[in-house]
């Protein structure tokens, strides 16, 4: 392997195939820019919001599971896939399960969003909730390899579920070829590198920047140290970012190539679930606000730029829905 090939694991190319497989079932997402985002933001900087909370799952995961399951052989397909999962990706990998008749199992963390773990089920596949964690959930996901034969689709370290997430990037260069930077929530990366992978193709002056939720903060705190930063996980609103490790398939070019990478806070999250509501009108989970809430953090520095925020979900629960609009900025 080149030393290019380890730090980049998807290439423009697995990039356009995704898109060919993409286009037989998804539309392309809307990006939108909205006036009173605009002023919200401030600093004379454009938003344009990629709307991925309009995909079929209401998230970004129905691309990477859609890529992910079609570069399965015939026989991987017959003995069924297995993946863990906070309930974005699961919905993803169930989806498309259902569309190539691809038997899923996701295995979740207890105490899981129950909205999403019905929404996995109501797809068909079969949900096993244990463990605390995602890391926890991760490792029955991979006891279930070996018991059933299945084939583990991983949320990040899959070449198909990055080309997938890569897929985004290029809609929105192909939308508005005028972008100076996108800011984007990292969680286990394949936004962020998907985005790295297109711009260097198509327009290497773009910028990208990464967001973490301050309650999740290894992959930041390792990217900042050029190496893993134990860390642990908090009970973040924005729990598809809610992981306690690095992956090898995206930390080195996370490394390589984003221009910063940041927190931001539970209050910093749930005021970009609200701003998004009222300026938008269009409902966001804490992952899905998470680019936003980094980007009024960046804002002086992006001043008068031209920046892409990705609504990469919208499955929020109710009862977190709630009290975020209880608070107040």
């Amino acid at each position: 392997m080149t030393e290019e090939a380890a730090i980049w694991p998807t290439t423009f190319a697995d990039v356009e195939d995704a898109r060919r497989v993409i286009s037989a079932h998804l539309t392309p997402t809307p990006l939108r820019s909205y006036d009173l985002l605009d002023e919200a933001v401030g600093h004379g900087i454009q938003v344009l919001v990629k709307h991925e909370n309009h995909q079929p799952t209401n998230a970004f995961k129905a691309r990477n599971g859609l890529v992910a399951l079609t570069r399965l052989s015939f026989e991987e397909r017959s003995r069924g896939v297995v993946t863990a999962s906070k309930g974005n990706h699961g919905q993803g990998i169930a989806w498309a399960g259902r569309i190539l008749d691809v038997r899923s199992t996701i295995c979740v963390p207890l105490l899981n969003n129950p909205e999403k773990n019905a929404a996995m089920r109501a797809l068909g596949a079969e949900v096993i909730e244990s463990g605390a964690t995602y890391d926890d959930a991760a490792r029955v996901a991979t006891q279930l390899v070996a018991e059933r034969g299945m084939t583990f689709v991983h949320s990040t370290n899959d070449p198909g579920v990055l080309a997938g997430a890569a897929t985004i990037a290029l809609e929105v260069l192909e939308q508005d070829a005028e972008v100076d930077a996108f800011v984007i929530s990292v969680g286990g990366g394949s936004q962020a590198v998907g985005a790295l992978t297109v711009k260097r193709e198509l327009k290497p002056d773009v910028e990208v920047f990464g967001v973490q939720a301050a309650l999740a903060p290894t992959i930041h705190d390792s990217w900042h140290a050029g190496e893993r930063i134990p860390g642990g996980v908090g009970p973040t609103l924005a729990d598809g970012l809610a992981t306690g490790d690095i992956y090898e398939a995206t930390f080195p070019a996370l490394r390589e190539g984003l221009s910063d990478f940041i927190t931001v806070d539970e209050a910093e999250i749930a005021a970009a679930i609200r701003l998004l509501l009222v300026t938008t009108h269009n409902l966001a989970e804490g992952g899905g606000a998470a680019g936003l809430a980094g980007l009024r953090r960046l804002a002086p520095r992006l001043a008068g730029k031209k920046i892409v925020v990705y609504l990469s979900g919208g499955n929020i629960d109710q009862a977190s829905l709630r009290r975020v609009l209880a608070e107040s900025d």
